[in-house]
């Protein structure tokens, strides 16, 4: 996809379609709309009038232009209140503009940028980048030939005002998009595969091709090196499936002297039938989605390494299905942990917490500063904070708002939820150190708790994917499916100056 620059006059600008953000404060006096209007003889006004387009965020309106200007079709898409604008909201502006593009079989899109401070728009650019390029995904893999979407958009020119030549840095965003989108793209390639085909032994051949290409380490456990470590929570997971786990940990090392040592933690449960502890089917349909946290790290730690990150990173990714069978893990076992301590099974449908804690105690071996895990956890948290928002648990505040920080400037929701120590009396057992799971209420933050115990004085934070890692319909620069939600705030975090 090739991206690209002009200061051009609106009216003399030439591409298939030319798409223009549209606030709701009287769109027909927007000065691009007034612009244009002249040379189309009104009818754009009139259009705006009478098919009462008010730029709110859900509408659009097109209408072709009869080479009365540059552009062939002219595309105005809502923007919401002027007031409430921020860059992160080019993501999805410039996504609903390639697919409207796509959808007309548009081979050029120019999209006009709001008039925006420098470092304001540096960041609109490498968020419109992205929008474009995650407006234009599609995954089509098993559809017929006859059933999928040509992909014809091969060109996006960004309209900005005059900048006094400081094209160099817009540039450098459009790149570092560019690497962002392609991380989130392979994400959700890696989530909407069939469970039968993305395997934890898939899983581990991808992380591996990934750290030859782009140049870090990669070492993958079986069942065997997992055993001898004693990681027997996560084991016990994998017991009931006929297929091996795999623990991927992968190392990203920089050049220089790095900042600091980091460990993204990413849940990688390819199927979850729930164990003996049966999910009904409709519940099922979707679960091989649980391994989008193992997506997140391992997409994440690839752009990285691509953009040269000032920090040593290690991504792990506990893989494994849990399945019933005669071999399964049952309730009522008491399982040993890496850490040493001993937990209670009430409930083999919280499977993912046993991963990730042994992969928690892992990643403590090599003393990182900072503990990020990502997971499809609980259900409650999708009830408490809907599809869009992720819960972000720590044990420490300070980074809970550097971490929500980056993610607000990478544009992706997150909300704050807190552990309360009253609520870890639900975890005690009578025969084991801790049972995995509380009671129905406040689910996500006796989850959280749990993995507090592993994070033991080590910086965690806890990010609950369940809602943002797999949409039931498209919005915005999301379609249904695999969301790859989580990378660009981890590359926002991890590359940001201190």
């Amino acid at each position: 996809m090739k991206f690209s620059f002009s200061s051009e006059d609106l009216v003399k600008l030439r591409g298939d379609m030319l798409a223009l953000p549209v606030f709701e404060e009287e769109p027909a006096r927007e000065r691009a709309v007034v612009t244009l209007d002249k040379p189309l003889g009104g009818l754009l006004v009139r259009l705006i009038d009478e098919e009462r387009f008010k730029g709110k965020k859900t509408q659009s309106l097109s209408l072709h232009t009869h080479s009365k200007i540059g552009a062939a079709r002219l595309l105005l898409l809502g923007a919401g209140p002027r007031k409430d604008f921020e860059p992160s909201e080019m993501r999805p502006l410039a996504a609903r503009a390639a697919r409207a593009a796509q959808s007309a079989g548009a081979r050029s899109l120019v999209l006009l940028l709001p008039d925006l401070d420098r470092p304001s728009q540096e960041r609109a650019v490498q968020l419109a980048t992205e929008g474009v390029e995650l407006g234009r995904y599609r995954f089509d893999k098993y559809l017929s030939e006859d059933r999928r979407q040509p992909d014809t958009l091969v060109e996006a020119n960004f309209a900005i005002e005059k900048n006094g030549g400081r094209i160099d840095g817009l540039r450098r965003m459009v790149d570092r998009g560019k690497v962002v989108a392609a991380a989130v793209a392979r994400a959700r390639d890696l989530v909407n595969e069939p469970a039968g085909e993305m395997t934890p032994r898939r899983i581990a051949e991808i992380a591996k091709d990934l750290a030859k290409k782009h140049g870090f380490e990669a070492k993958v456990l079986g069942p065997k090196e997992c055993e001898k470590l004693g990681m027997g929570m996560y084991l016990a997971v994998a017991r009931g499936s006929d297929e091996e786990p795999r623990l991927v940990h992968l190392t990203y090392k920089p050049k220089g002297k790095a900042r600091k040592r980091v460990a993204l933690i990413g849940k990688g449960v390819t199927f979850d039938s729930g164990g003996l502890s049966l999910k009904p089917s409709a519940s099922m349909e979707d679960m091989k989605m649980d391994m989008a946290g193992a997506a997140v790290v391992i997409q994440a730690i690839a752009a990285l390494a691509e953009l040269g990150a000032p920090v040593e990173v290690h991504a792990i990714a506990p893989c494994t299905e849990n399945m019933p069978s005669g071999r399964a893990y049952k309730l009522g076992d008491v399982l040993k942990s890496l850490a040493g301590k001993t937990v209670e099974i009430n409930n083999t449908d919280a499977e993912g917490r046993l991963a990730l804690g042994d992969a928690i105690t892992y990643a403590q071996s090599f003393e990182p500063d900072e503990i990020f895990d990502f997971a499809t956890l609980t259900g409650a948290c999708l009830v408490a904070l809907g599809p869009h928002i992720a819960g972000v648990m720590t044990n420490q505040p300070k980074l809970r708002e550097r971490w929500l920080g980056a993610a607000a400037l990478a544009g992706e929701e997150m909300w704050p939820l807190p552990l309360p120590e009253r609520l870890k009396e639900q975890l005690k057992s009578e025969i084991a150190d801790m049972k995995n799971t509380g009671e129905r209420y406040g689910g996500t933050l006796t989850a959280g708790l749990f993995l507090k115990e592993f994070a033991g004085d080590t910086p965690w934070v806890h990010v609950d994917l369940a809602g943002p890692a797999f949409a039931e319909k498209e919005w915005g620069h999301v379609p249904k499916g695999g969301t790859g939600f989580g990378i660009a705030t981890v590359v926002e975090y991890l590359t940001a100056r201190e």
